[in-house]
């Protein structure tokens, strides 16, 4: 099955950018005058939905489409590409990106793939990219040996349409059947065709599924479970479908059958049916997952044809079967029977505990697996058979560890050694196998992808931890694509508003003079519980560091970095200590002579934008430059732009009048005003992009020009929130980014 390329330490969606500037900063030692809502013309006069849309003045630029908006776009994109495409460096920039990004020494990421291993791999002769296997020998050896499975460059001027290629689900064991997922221009929505992987054409009267946000697993051969638009009434206001149905081979989604139900009015993402298996590709359980909000679930079993909910806590990250056991990681403390269980711990119990209607098992199955400490947390699992392999974020670094089952007598751990002060990523892995790819990476070292067979004995008590060297085989390391001998890495900790500590990587020249004139770069998230540790990007040290410029990545809360309670801590209406956190990372750089205001940009993509936009407005004396991209901005709108409404179990409900007053407190599009200096920030987003709406950019970037701020703004016409779709434009975009920051930062 195609599942993920696991060299990104991070989901594609979110990707790193750049930062934008101001002349003439403020010493940040001095106190910002506070701006007074009646210098704010965007701020609404009430907060209500009707008051909020009543204040905004470019309401028209949400629509996706519409002329005044196209016409603002093309205005737009055109003094953009003047400024940006017209300096002298970016040609040898996006040069430089796109040997790169196409480069053929690249890893190619692998996933099983029946009894051999699959790969999606993109260059320049094959921008869109062509679906491919090989053997594990042959991809093992210097000389791989791939076949075409899928050509999507040809499929698509063979249809004429803007495919781009969102993956593949094959139906274990044999995994010769599949269901591709192809996007029109790069957009989330994708259409479904079953492929044969036998014959490498897609099957004459097999399943199809129309253009939508399908959640789909293989049920049998015969036999899908479908969530998607049914018709009218069955999404949800985000966009997502409630509805899970049974649908056989040969019968239109009219004619499936209804399994399973959730509410129009359920948040998150949409309901979703997980089908676990074993090593021979039984069925081990099957499983509904009905969001609630952004965070909280409800999780149900599919048994017997009957639909039993399953006494999960609402936060939980399901990980797999074995066996009768369900591995799960409670996201909030939980006390089944009285028994107290942190959040962020690893745990396994029988699933005849969790049926409401079941009677509690006697069993002496140990049920904790892992607890991490204060400063670490679980960044991801895979499942064998008797055993688990944890990858953990210690202090932000990675370590890898297998925990056998050994029953009553608890878990035996075994660590497996691996690369210090590196990010250390599971790829994919294979029950029937015994196997895991594992992948690490460092802000100056290349990715390396190793096999692990985790089919060996551990026979210690889980008190008495065994390591393991050596036991990650080698398969590819990727050559380095910069020089990074001139720089090194820096951990170090910057202390927030409320006292606590935030730590933050610097990658900064060995001979850096610590006067405050080194080019920075600020790189922040801080939601969604989504960690960030080190990792190699090498177009940032290529186009960045090898001019002489620094790297710093905060990694502050609303992450992932420490467990659950990092992530939680930010949400609602404390959403402002993630600004705080980002603020104290600013001003200990600056502190510490590594920077200064003059020389400090910031970048931020997605919820990413949020946190650069709101910066901008409320420390605009720290800052020169900012890169906000596919950028969430207004938030006292973002649950009316598709597919906002499932983000609010992250940032609140603009509709609730409580809820309305803290979201306003930093809102950055309504708090604009003519009165502040602010940086020519830079905006940029996709026409095509139906995860973060192009109008949150767009509206932003028009109030900046309505009140006479210089800014810069671009509008790519295809790619979707992810910008994989082409790395030949990726590499336009990287340039544009790095002659912006080059422009504010270095000028």
């Amino acid at each position: 099955m195609m599942r993920r390329l696991i060299l990104s330490v991070a989901v594609p969606a979110l990707m790193l950018s750049a930062c934008a500037g101001m002349p003439g900063v403020q010493d940040p030692a001095d106190t910002a005058v506070p701006v007074s809502q009646a210098s704010m013309p965007g701020f609404p006069s009430n907060l209500s939905p009707e008051g909020v849309a009543a204040a905004d003045d470019h309401l028209a630029l949400e629509q996706v489409d519409g002329a005044e908006a196209m016409a603002f776009v093309a205005r737009e994109n055109e003094r953009a590409l003047a400024t940006l495409e017209g300096d002298p460096r970016y040609e040898p920039f996006r040069q430089q990106a796109e040997a790169i990004l196409t480069a053929t020494d690249r890893i190619p990421a692998p996933s099983f793939l029946g009894d051999g291993i699959g790969n999606f791999w993109q260059d320049a002769t094959n921008p869109k990219g062509i679906w491919r296997r090989t053997t594990l020998e042959s991809y093992a050896s210097g000389d791989t040996q791939w076949e075409t499975l899928l050509d999507i460059d040809a499929l698509a001027r063979a249809e004429g349409k803007d495919w781009v290629f969102k993956g593949a689900s094959c139906l274990p064991p044999a995994e010769t059947r599949c269901l591709v997922n192809l996007s029109d221009g790069g957009k989330d929505a994708v259409v479904v065709r079953e492929f044969d992987l036998t014959t490498k054409t897609f099957v004459e009267g097999g399943f199809v599924l129309p253009e939508g946000k399908h959640r789909i697993s293989w049920l049998d051969a015969d036999t899908l479970l479908v969530a998607t638009d049914f018709g009218p009434g069955t999404l949800t206001e985000s966009g997502y479908p409630y509805i899970v149905k049974s649908l056989k081979r040969g019968q239109t989604l009219a004619q499936a059958t209804e399994v399973y139900r959730g509410e129009a009015g359920d948040g998150g993402y949409g309901v979703s049916a997980s089908v676990f298996r074993d090593a021979e590709g039984r069925i081990e359980a099957v499983l509904f997952n009905r969001p609630l909000d952004t965070f909280r679930s409800e999780t149900s079993e599919w048994r017997n044809g009957q639909v039993q909910r399953l006494k999960l806590p609402e936060r939980v990250a399901v990980y797999g079967t074995m066996g009768d056991l369900l591995i799960f990681s409670p996201e909030q403390a939980w006390s089944p029977g009285g028994i107290e269980y942190a959040a962020g711990s690893l745990l396994s119990f029988p699933m005849a505990d969790l049926r409401e209607r079941d009677q509690v098992t006697i069993s002496n199955q140990e049920r904790l697996i892992f607890q991490p400490g204060p400063r670490q947390s679980i960044s991801d699992v895979a499942v064998f058979g008797d055993r688990v392999a944890i990858s953990i974020n210690d202090n932000v670094s990675g370590r890898l560890s297998l925990f056998k089952n050994t029953g009553e007598f608890g878990w035996a751990e075994r660590q497996v050694s691996v690369s210090p002060n590196s990010a250390i990523g599971l790829g994919d892995s294979s029950k029937g196998r015994q196997e895991l790819f594992v992948s690490s990476q460092g802000f100056l070292t290349p990715p390396m992808i190793g096999l692990l067979d985790v089919d060996f004995l551990v026979e210690r008590h889980q008190t008495d931890v065994a390591t393991s060297p050596n036991a990650i085989v080698p398969l590819r390391s990727a050559p380095p694509k910069f020089d990074a001998s001139t720089h090194v890495v820096r951990q170090y900790e910057a202390t927030s508003t409320d006292g606590t500590k935030i730590p933050y990587f610097v990658v900064m020249p060995r001979d850096l003079a610590l006067d405050g004139t080194a080019p920075t770069i600020l790189f922040g998230y801080g939601g969604f519980q989504i960690s960030f540790p080190p990792a190699y990007k090498p177009e940032m040290g290529k186009l960045w560091l090898e001019n002489g410029g620094v790297f710093v990545q905060a990694n502050i809360r609303g992450g992932g970095e420490f467990g659950p309670g990092w992530h939680q801590a930010a949400l609602n209406e404390n959403r402002q200590r993630a600004f705080d956190d980002f603020a104290a990372v600013a001003e200990d750089l600056i502190a510490r002579g590594i920077t200064s205001p003059r020389h400090l940009g910031i970048y931020g993509r997605s919820n990413g934008g949020v946190l650069t936009s709101v910066s901008i407005t409320q420390h605009p004396e720290l800052f020169n430059a900012a890169v906000i991209e596919s950028p969430l901005i207004d938030m006292l709108r973002y649950h009316e732009l598709p597919a906002g409404a499932s983000w609010i179990g992250e940032y609140g409900d603009p509709r609730i009048p409580e809820e309305a007053a803290w979201i306003a407190d930093y809102s950055a599009y309504q708090r604009l005003s003519p009165e502040v200096d602010y940086p020519r920030v830079y905006i940029t987003t996709n026409t095509r992009d139906d995860r973060v709406h192009p109008g949150h950019a767009r509206k932003f970037a028009a109030r900046l020009e309505a009140q006479g701020h210089d800014h810069l703004y671009f509008e790519d016409t295809a790619g979707g929130h992810s910008n994989d779709a082409d790395p030949v434009a990726n590499a336009r975009r990287w340039a544009r980014h790095y002659v912006y920051l080059a422009q504010q930062l270095m000028d």
